[in-house]
């Protein structure tokens, strides 16, 4: 038999990474097969562009994947058994189970509600397509005026905030901080974020805590009453529970705990990529959850992988930060350096530069997952152990 790679989820990280083995591992030994519950890849570092009413066009993982010899399984995943190692899914084809034995747990994240009152009845997000889509069709419903309240001041709320009031001048835009907007960003860097929210025309909330949400305004920590007609939930991102229930290890925030070639440290058939990967990087501090760290960890997964099957070295994938990429609407955006800690080094680049490098960040990342093979070696690698034609597995 050939050996069954499942990879469970098509976002950046599961996309990149299905691509990755399809090209390096022959067909003959290995049979590949990407799980989605979407039939589309979802490019979420523009659902904020999506939710405030502009086109994008999405690519159909069917096209993406034809001719590449990877399986396209449009299902949900509702469970994992690392000990039978299967997989439970649910799709319009009925319930089902696929057997593997190599996992690559690439399912990404949703927003974290963080237990605040009214979040998951009020609130919207741009973390999925669909969330994306129903808090488009809310905007789209609300006239001039309207009182949009982002609430979270990492990169998906400032780059959310921005977006909005730049694509809508007529509603009034604000964002609530729990600390100062921009702190971690060089001075000057920090001083451009600012002229820009200024420019926009964006009321900036700073040091206040959301503790509840109503219909119409949220309810600061200090019970300060701040109008919202919308709210937009940027505070954080969760994982899936699946993970914790499957019995494999994880950390407190739900995912799974990795060794440095991303192998899950109680399951050694199980590999994870993305933001459901608990992973050291090199400044010995867990790994954000990123675009950043999905490119970083399923390049280190796929790379053990392929070495593990092959029966060659396991070659380690830089895990640093080199910089964070804030667009700040179509037109601006700054680019900050930062050091091994994920410090901000002084330098930085703003500006219009600054915009087309972000959108070529974006384009090019499109373009990898729409030609997942692209540079297929005309020689893909056998596996240490390869099937004989009554399927006995003898040496290669």
């Amino acid at each position: 038999m050939k050996h069954r790679i499942v990879v469970l989820g098509a976002g950046y990280a599961g996309a990149f990474a299905a691509g990755n083995l399809a090209r390096r591992l022959s067909p003959a030994d290995t049979e590949i097969t990407v799980v989605n519950a979407v039939p589309d890849f979802v490019e979420r570092m523009r659902l904020h562009q999506l939710a405030i009413g502009q086109d994008l066009a999405f690519r159909k993982l069917a096209d993406v994947f034809a001719g590449t010899g990877v399986r396209l399984r449009l299902a949900r995943v509702t469970g994992v058994d690392p000990e039978r190692r299967t997989v439970a899914v649910t799709g319009e084809d009925g319930d089902g189970e696929l057997a593997y034995d190599t996992l690559l747990y690439a399912l990404g994240s949703s927003v974290a509600h963080h237990g605040v009152p009214g979040v998951a009845e009020y609130a919207f997000d741009v973390t999925g397509r669909s969330s994306a889509l129903c808090l488009r069709e809310r905007l789209a419903g609300l006239g001039e005026g309207g009182t949009v309240l982002v609430v979270g001041e990492g990169l998906t709320g400032i780059e959310t905030a921005t977006e909005f009031a730049e694509s809508r001048p007529d509603l009034s835009v604000a964002l609530a901080a729990r600390g100062e907007l921009g702190a971690w960003l060089s001075p000057k860097a920090r001083s451009h974020l600012r002229q820009a929210f200024d420019r926009l025309g964006i009321t900036v909330h700073e040091h206040t805590g959301i503790e509840a949400l109503e219909p119409t305004r949220a309810i600061a920590a200090d019970g300060t009453s701040i109008p919202a007609d919308v709210t937009v939930w940027s505070a954080g991102f969760a994982v899936h529970p699946i993970a914790a229930a499957s019995g494999l290890e994880v950390a407190g925030t739900g995912q799974i705990v990795v060794d440095r070639t991303m192998r899950s440290v109680s399951h050694p058939d199980v590999y994870a990529a993305g933001d459901c990967a608990y992973a050291i990087g090199e400044n010995g501090r867990p790994l954000p959850m990123s675009c950043a760290s999905a490119g970083f960890t399923n390049m280190q997964a796929t790379a053990a992988i392929i070495a593990r099957l092959t029966g060659s070295e396991v070659p380690t994938t830089a895990l640093k930060y080199h910089g964070n990429h804030i667009s700040l609407g179509r037109r601006d955006a700054i680019f900050q350096m930062v050091d091994g800690d994920v410090r901000s080094k002084s330098w930085y680049l703003g500006g219009r530069t600054a915009a087309r490098l972000k959108s070529g960040v974006l384009k090019g990342a499109g373009w990898g997952i729409a030609h997942p093979t692209f540079g297929m070696p005309k020689r893909k690698r056998r596996l240490a152990t390869a099937p004989d034609r009554a399927g006995v597995r003898v040496a290669a």
